[in-house]
Parts: C-alpha cells; structure tokens; sequence
C-alpha cells in the first residue's frame, strides 16, 4: 500500500524475559478508583467507574526524561497498575474477565490539573489535561503468567526521595476483573489494549528537575525526571 507520507510507528513495550515485544492498541484509564483518592479530589468515595483515555503514543515505555508540558502551572503525578490485555471482547463477564489479561506493568498518569479544573467548571473534555505528549510513562510489562493477577501488595511513589503516595492494591474500588468487565460495555475490547486502573491518594505538584520513582509490588518499578 501507498502512504502520503509514512505511517507511525507501532507503539510496543517490552516484556520482562521475552525478546517479544507487546504492540499498544488504545491507552483507557480509570478515574478515582480508590476511595482515599476520590475523596481528596471531592468525589463520592464509590461511585461507579468512569473511563477516559490517553494516545497511544503519549506513552513513554521504560521512563527516564520526560519533557515537562507547556500550558501548565500544576502538572501532578498518579501513580497506578497498568493491565495489558492480550485478549478482548465485548460484555467480558467479571469471571471471565482475567483470561483476557496478557500482563501488568507500573504507570504514570500525569495530569495537567489546572487544565483539569477549568475543563470540569465548564463542562468541557479532559483530553488536553490527560492525554498530552509524553504524558503516561510506563515500566515493561510482567506476564501473569510469571506473576499472576496481583490483588493485594504496596503501590507507592517517591518524588526526589520523599514518599508522596502509598497505597495497597487490595484498596481498589473496583477491582482489576470489575474494571475489565464495566469497559468492555462500552467498547469491544482488543489485544494490545492497556487499562491504567487509578490512583492512590498523595498526588501532589511536580516541577522541572524532580525526579519520580514508583512501583507495584511484585510487577515492577518506574522512575522518571521532568526536564
């Protein structure tokens, strides 16, 4: 086939002990999914999950310098699990929910928050507050069949060393399968979709020159430096 000029390159991650690498569809997140963080953000602490998504290739896979955005004053960090399907499907049951994922991997949502509060005073989408440049760094994926379906274990992120936020998987609103199945409502789902499943409570301001650490227990660990 003929291009009038040449497409854009797949967007893969890298596993851990494969030379494979995961080819991304489409980048959904789930917003306020843990109750201390829905509070901290004046949200009910368990209302029903509410979806947004990111563009594939506003991922940064394996981190390291991440361009701090323009047209921002609050660029805030969410650290979060991420769930790589390599199976999809439309109306997933709950049950059925966990045959459909590849691997889990550690992720950032970074979020331009002042853009956020204007675009929710007026009603307004999120996709200039969420889904910018280089705006979801992610660490390389883990197998669950190297590391099962985590449900419980410390999520966390450090900026310059300092502890920012701490949580426990097992304090997830909704869990990984609910989140999968309440989706797959509303799209059909596809091998090579990521799911970014919320954040703890802690989210604070980051700068030009922090450097950011996080991780999941047992799947892995992320760090970045704005610059």
């Amino acid at each position: 086939m003929n291009y009038v000029f040449p497409p854009a390159p797949q967007v893969v991650l890298s596993v851990v002990g494969s030379e494979a690498a995961f080819p991304v569809r489409r980048v959904y997140c789930v917003g306020r999914n843990y109750a201390d963080h829905a509070a901290e953000m004046g949200a009910d602490t368990r209302e029903p999950p509410f979806f947004f998504s990111k563009p594939a290739d506003a991922l940064v896979p394996g981190g390291g310098d991440v361009v701090y955005p323009p047209m921002t004053g609050k660029l805030q960090h969410e650290i979060e699990l991420v769930v790589a399907l390599g199976k999809g499907g439309s109306d997933i049951a709950p049950e059925n929910a966990l045959a459909c994922v590849f691997g889990y991997a550690v992720g950032l949502d970074l979020t331009r928050r002042d853009l956020q509060a204007r675009a929710k005073e007026k009603g307004h989408p999120w996709d200039m507050a969420k889904g910018f440049d280089q705006s979801g760094p992610i660490s390389a994926l883990r197998p669950a069949a190297e590391v099962g379906h985590p449900v419980t274990g410390a999520i966390w992120l450090k900026v310059n060393g300092e502890l920012q936020q701490s949580g426990d998987l097992s304090h997830m609103s909704w869990t990984v399968a609910e989140v999968i199945a309440n989706l797959s409502t509303y799209v059909c789902l596809a091998p090579g979709d990521l799911i970014f499943t919320g954040t703890p409570a802690g989210v604070s301001t980051v700068v030009r020159g922090d450097i950011l650490e996080g991780g999941v227990d047992g799947v892995g660990e992320l760090k970045i430096t704005l610059v």
